[in-house]
């Protein structure tokens, strides 16, 4: 299985780059995961909120496939505890799920049009975080699931 996360924008912060680069290479040793950076829209103050999520949803269908299983990262979303990520994982590979994509929408969230191809929506919290700190707190959670696979020490219950 592959996993990718696609984000609109550029993680700008360089301790959010730093945490990420880490997390990226420890994935590395358990799975196929690439961060898609999808170029954030220009001159938004002219577009309605609606607009903006229609013009996002053709930038993230540009980046999937129609085998692709996405996923999004979604207030409304459930939510699982660490161990219930892995196990969610861990499902996904025995469903020989090819690619699993995880998405961070914009500022607005997702149109219509990209909640009706997802096949799930996960939350990490019902706290709201900056859209640059989901990214880092996404990843170290991917890392989690796989050290709770492997039964590696790096998670603790």
């Amino acid at each position: 299985m592959k996993i990718s996360l696609l984000v609109i924008g550029k993680t700008e912060e360089q301790y959010l780059q730093d945490g990420i680069a880490k997390y990226q290479k420890r994935l590395k040793h358990y799975i196929n995961f690439k961060l898609v950076e999808i170029t954030e829209l220009k001159n938004t103050k002219s577009l309605t909120e609606e607009q903006q999520k229609a013009k996002e949803a053709e930038l993230i269908f540009k980046h999937i496939s129609t085998t692709d299983q996405l996923v999004l990262l979604d207030e409304k979303g459930a939510e699982y505890s660490s161990m219930q990520f892995s196990g969610y994982l861990n499902k996904k590979m025995l469903a020989s799920v090819q690619h699993l994509v995880f998405v961070v929408g914009g500022p607005y969230g997702f149109s219509q049009e990209v909640y009706n191809r997802a096949a799930d929506k996960l939350s990490l919290s019902k706290m709201t975080f900056s859209h640059q700190m989901v990214r880092l707190f996404f990843m170290e959670q991917v890392y989690r699931a796989f050290t709770i696979l492997k039964g590696e020490p790096y998670h603790h219950e």
